[in-house]
C-alpha cells in the first residue's frame, strides 16, 4: 500500500475557524487493467442480448409472442457465446485479449 498525507483547508463561514486537518490515504498498489472491459467478450455479448432484447420487446408490443420467444433465445444465447469467448480467452486477463493490449500498448 502507498500512503499519502493530504492537507484539507476547510473554510466555515459564520462561525470560528477550524484548523486544517490532516488525512491519511491508502492508494491501491497498481492501477488496475486499462480496457475497462472493452473485450470482444464483452462486446460480442452486449450486442447479441441488446438485439435479442429489443426484439423481445418488439414481440410484446405487437402482440407476437413466437417473435419474442425467438428474441428471449437470441438474448440467452447471447450470454452463452460470452461465456464460450471468455473461455477462450477473448475476456478480460485473457491471452487473446492481453495480447491485444500489447499490440496497441495497453490502449
Amino acid at each position: 500500500m502507498v500512503e499519502q498525507s493530504v492537507r484539507s483547508h476547510g473554510v466555515v463561514t459564520g462561525g470560528p475557524q477550524q484548523s486544517p486537518r490532516s488525512e491519511t490515504l491508502r492508494l491501491p498498489p497498481k492501477a488496475p487493467p486499462t480496457n475497462h472491459g472493452h473485450t470482444t467478450a464483452a462486446w460480442t455479448t452486449t450486442v447479441v442480448v441488446l438485439v435479442g432484447s429489443t426484439a423481445a420487446a418488439l414481440g410484446l408490443i405487437v402482440a407476437l409472442m413466437w417473435l419474442f420467444w425467438a428474441g428471449m433465445a437470441v438474448a440467452l444465447l447471447g450470454v452463452v457465446i460470452g461465456v464460450v469467448l471468455r473461455r477462450l480467452g477473448y475476456g478480460q486477463g485473457g491471452q487473446h485479449t492481453l495480447a491485444k493490449a500489447k499490440a496497441h500498448r495497453g490502449h
